[in-house]
């Protein structure tokens, strides 16, 4: 029987809990000496509540070690696994077994699109990061500091509170089709951290992110697809977000 990363904790596993017999196949590339990316299936048993990230963790540590992907916090924090899980952008981390596959089915796990593939799901971020630089992703205030903090009141905090919870998972940018044929645009997460700064009454830089919004690369490329608010982890309104950015840029004020 082959043992799960959750079997393998020193929790002990209830002999209630059902194992989920499943068929997890995994786009695989190696750029040096892949032409093309190919399909491998491995076989993996697997309890329910497990994450989609323990079954790929497990095919590393004990069937596959050349498997390659990223992960750090492991608990939707990071935002550093983001993949294609049965074709919809998700975290592994976050994504249940038993919400992606019964007993004898399939998990299907690929890189997420729009970005160079640099080895099996492991892809080149560089590009979505100099986006997000693009925005200017930092508070700019060049007034005299007072005395105490700058006060904001609690409806204006609230302005800005979706799009303070992103956490540049890459989810959103890469579900986006504008994105995937044209890698100029900055896409739905620098969108909305732009927004964050743009609607930060403390912030002083409104009119020049505004700016930066108003470039054939900025918020007039979205073409309301509504994939970004579907793929993001963290349940952000990603879509009205950008409307009101558009409706900022339209007015020339936050």
């Amino acid at each position: 029987m082959t043992q799960t990363h959750a079997q393998a904790s020193s929790a002990p596993v209830s002999a209630s809990v059902p194992m989920l017999q499943l068929k997890v196949k995994v786009l695989r590339f190696d750029p040096e000496k892949d032409k093309k990316a190919y399909w491998t299936t491995y076989d993996v048993e697997a309890q329910p509540g497990d994450r989609v990230l323990d079954v790929i963790n497990h095919i590393k540590w004990y069937l596959e070690p050349s498997l390659t992907f990223r992960r750090s916090c492991m608990h939707g924090i990071c935002g550093s696994d983001a993949m294609l899980i049965n074709g919809r952008n998700r975290l592994a981390c976050k994504t249940l077994v038993r919400d992606v596959a019964k007993s004898g089915g399939t998990i299907t796990v690929e890189p997420i699109r729009g970005l160079k593939v640099e080895k099996d799901l492991l892809v080149d971020m560089e590009p979505f990061f100099d986006s997000y630089k693009a925005i200017m992703p930092y508070f700019i205030n060049e007034s005299p500091a007072p005395a105490a903090e700058r006060i904001q009141s609690e409806e204006e905090a609230e302005r800005m509170a979706h799009s303070s919870n992103c956490i540049l998972c890459a989810c959103c940018t890469t579900s986006c089709p504008i994105f995937w044929v044209n890698g100029s645009y900055l896409g739905p997460a620098a969108i909305v951290q732009a927004h964050r700064f743009i609607f930060d009454t403390r912030d002083e830089a409104t009119q020049q992110r505004l700016g930066i919004m108003n470039q054939n690369t900025g918020v007039w490329r979205c073409r309301t697809a509504y994939n970004c608010t579907e793929a993001c982890p963290r349940d952000i309104p990603i879509t009205q977000l950008i409307e009101e950015v558009k409706r900022a840029v339209m007015y020339g004020q936050a």
